[in-house]
This record gives structure tokens, sequence and C-alpha cells, in this order.
């Protein structure tokens, strides 16, 4: 394929807190646990989509990873090892830290993964970058742990993102001298963080006062940043590409806005009987259609979405709603098969989209029919969050961490999940790496070399309570993170 590789779409929302909330305020850890990376929703809307990162699939089509068919997509996964093992904790962290919660072991929230470098960013927001590629210069380098992205000693990462753009990492952050109280971003190349020269990156939107309920979202659908300072009451856009400032739009009443490929809805406060909504283009900021949608009364909002010229609204207790504002085509899905979702993800490509409930996966199309329900993919965590899930950039699959009835030898089911990769449209598992598969408990060994393997968990032990998953598809290797602040590298 010509050209280069999409990666997957990411729209990824971190929201300021309340002055001493979580944050480590309280010793409790850094608002990148529950609730650090989230979205906001319509104020109505109460319920654990709050929590969830949103991954919107974009770009073309693309040919499965290893130039084969369609058919060979199974052969990625055959064979998959445990390889190497990282430790986000330090015993002298001490030196460079001065919060003592930063100092503590904590689980991994998120993994990000760009030109053989994995980040992994810690409850307690501690944030580590580990070299998985071949280091040249230095033959020891590879696979050790290249710096901690922590700049200050009180400094609390919130959230990663990469920007392809510009081939750079942007971190958001909040600081222990503010109270945690303002999210403050800063962008470095990954080039030099692979040299540990982190003060070459720069700080992002100096200009912009990010206290709660400001916010900053980065949306590599369309290559923009929206972010929103509450203290003056002010949306602004900037391009993702060189941070240049596009345009602002005025607070006055707007209750959310939500990004879609090539425009923005704002949602204004509802009235009993009816909620003002307003698409303005994503380039400029120019209104294209002011409408009314109805709504019945004295009724919360479950959710309001917009999915291309798609707007998706459900209320409490009432049927799922399907509008195309170009035509006003209404369909509408009884309350009794589309019951509200945590979390959806929306897949541009292939025109459809995902709804999680209670643990489960489902796959729908805009005319409201059920595509695709999932054999072998029940989700280990409750509260649906997209640290757990990865969706390849060719839409075809979907990798997460599932339950697994692994069973002890005294025969009691043990507490260790597998990772499933199941295929969207079909919903079949195709390969899973589980603790009973008898080739994934032979110790392993770094290939052609005599040293000891950098790997101390078991299978078992790589498997239990994973707290975050990320699929590098052009290593082809599944990274995991655990509760005890290891990252778990499988690959064949």
């Amino acid at each position: 394929m010509d050209g280069p590789k999409r990666q997957l779409r990411v729209r990824l929302r971190v929201t300021a807190r309340r002055r001493g909330a979580g944050d480590g305020a309280d010793g409790s850890g850094s608002g990148a646990g529950a609730g650090g990376r989230k979205r906001r929703l319509d104020v109505p809307t109460l319920n654990s989509a709050v929590k969830l990162q949103r991954r919107e699939i974009g770009g073309r089509q693309l040919a499965a990873r290893g130039g084969g068919p369609a058919a060979a997509v199974p052969e990625r996964f055959r064979n998959m090892r445990l390889q190497e093992e990282f430790d986000t904790y330090d015993d002298d962290a001490h030196l460079f830290v001065k919060l003592q919660f930063l100092r503590r072991r904590s689980k991994i929230m998120e993994i990000v993964a760009a030109k053989d470098i994995i980040f992994a960013l810690a409850h307690s927001g501690l944030c580590a970058a580990f070299n998985r590629g071949r280091c040249f210069q230095d033959e020891l380098l590879t696979n050790k742990r290249i710096a901690f992205l922590n700049l200050s000693p009180d400094e609390v990462i919130r959230s990663l993102f990469y920007n392809k753009n510009n081939d750079s990492l942007i971190t958001v952050s909040v600081y222990a001298s503010d109270n945690f109280s303002t999210l403050k971003c800063r962008t470095t190349p990954i080039e030099y963080i692979r040299r540990n020269q982190l003060d070459a990156g720069f700080p992002l939107f100096e200009s912009e006062s990010l206290k709660w309920p400001g916010f900053v979202e980065f949306d590599d659908v369309n290559g923009k940043v929206l972010t929103y300072s509450a203290q003056d009451g002010i949306y602004k856009v900037f391009d993702l590409k060189n941070y240049s400032f596009l345009y602002s739009i005025p607070d006055e009443n707007v209750q959310e806005i939500k990004i879609s490929p090539g425009i923005m809805l704002l949602i204004y406060d509802r009235t009993p009987s009816y909620v003002p909504l307003k698409i303005l283009s994503i380039e400029d900021g120019k209104p294209l259609k002011f409408f009314k949608h109805l709504l019945h009364k004295n009724k919360k909002i479950d959710f309001i979405e917009q999915f291309n010229e798609k707007l998706l609204v459900k209320q409490e207790d009432e049927n799922f709603q399907i509008l195309d504002v170009r035509t006003s085509e209404l369909i509408e899905v009884s309350v009794s098969k589309f019951m509200t979702p945590s979390a959806f993800i929306f897949l541009y490509e292939n025109n459809l989209f995902l709804t999680f409930r209670n643990r489960t996966i489902a796959v729908w199309n805009f005319r409201g029919e059920l595509v695709t329900s999932f054999e072998d993919h029940l989700l280990w965590h409750h509260d649906c969050s997209t640290n757990n899930i990865y969706i390849t950039s060719d839409q075809d699959l979907i990798i997460s961490y599932c339950k697994s009835e692994a069973v002890a030898e005294d025969g009691t089911v043990t507490p260790i999940g597998s990772i499933n990769m199941s295929e969207i449209m079909t919903g079949k598992c195709i390969a899973k790496i589980s603790a009973s598969d008898p080739v994934l408990n032979v110790t392993p060994r770094r290939n052609g070399s005599k040293k000891r393997s950098s790997v101390w968990s078991t299978v078992p032990e790589a498997l239990e309570d994973v707290t975050a998953l990320f699929y590098d598809e052009d290593r082809n290797e599944i990274y995991t993170g655990n509760s005890q602040g290891l990252v778990h590298v499988w690959s064949n």
C-alpha cells in the first residue's frame, strides 16, 4: 500500500477537576485513574460513559497486516508469547519526585506506543518511556527504560496523546503547586524522547486557563484541538499539526460540543420540550445548520451523539432515535431492542458503531439494526474503558481484556483474564492469549541470546488484573499493563 499507514483515530478529552478533588490532594493518586481520562456528556447524563475515552476510527480500509488476505488475519496472533517485562516502579523515585504517592507502586492506566517506544502511565501520575526497538548506538539500551516523563518533582501526568501529524507525544498534567487544579499541556518530539532529551519539548496553549470545568480535547479525526476555558467562557479550536489558533466559540448556553468528521455539534441548554442544536464547520467555525430536536417532557437525556449527518438521541425509558439532519428522516428503535449503552465507538469507514453495555459489545448500523454480537468477548471490567480495548486501523478486529474461565488445580475458577481477538463483522473470536494455553506457560527466552529472560512474572501472573492494553500494529505486539505497575510484551 502506498503512503503512510493510518493509525487509530482518537478523540481524547481531559477535563480539569474541582480544586483538591482527587489528583493526589488526599494521597489517593492522580486523575489518570477513575475519571482522569474522560469526555463530558450533557449534564443530565450521569452514567459510566463519562469515564470513557472515545475512540473514533477513520481513514482508508487497510489490508491485513502481514500482507496476507483477510483469511490470514489469525496468523498474526499465532504463537504469541510473553517476551518482555517492564516495571514503572523505581526504588529511587524519591530522588526526582517529591509527592509521596508518585513513589508508590501503582497500576498502569494507559499505554501508548510509537516508533518502537512504549509509554506507560501509572495511576499515580508517573509516566515511563521504554525503548522496545534495537538501539544500534548501545545494545544495552534495548528493552530498557529511557526516562520518566515527569519533568517537575510535583508533576502528575493525567493522560497521553500521540500526535502522528508531527511525530510527537503530548502530555496533559496537573501540579501540586497549583493544587492540581489546572491542566498543562506539553509536546515533545518522539526522537528527542528516544535520546532522553526531554527538555527539547515545549508547552502548549499557555494562553488558556484550563481550570475546572475547563478541558482540552485532541481530535485526530479532523486534526484539531478543542479547549474550553471556563474562566473566559470561550471554546477555542487549534490546528493539531502546528497548534496555531483557528477560531473561538462563545459558550453562551452551550451545554456540550460533539465533534464528527468535518463538523461540530453544539448542544445548547434544553427546554422542557426540545433541545436547540447547531452544526458548525470544523475548519472555520461557520454555522451550517440550526434546528430544534423535540424531546419527551420530564425525561432526562441519556445521550446525544453526532455521526456525520446522523444525530443519535436517547432519553430515559424512550425509544432510540436516529435522525438524518439533512433529510429530517427519523428512525426509531424500540427501547426493548436498544437499551442505553455505557459507551460508543464509531467506525467511520464501515459506517457502523459499537455499543458497550454490561461487559458486552454489539455492532449496529445507522438504520438501527443489530449487525453483530460477539460469541466470546465478555469484557473483564464492568466500567467500560478503552484503555483495555484496541480496534485495528482497518476496523476488522477488536482486541480486549476479557473474562476467562481459567481453572486452578483444585478446581476453583481463578481471577485471571485472557486477551481476546475477535472479528468485528462476524463476532467470532479468532485468537486468544490465555493462561490455559500450555504453549504460553513455557518460560520465555530471548531468541538467539544466552541472556536470562527479563520476564519475572509467570503467564498467569501477567494475565491477572490487566488494567491497560495496546496493540502495536507495526510491530505486531500486544502490550498489557497490570495493577502492579508492570508492562508485559506479547509477541510472536
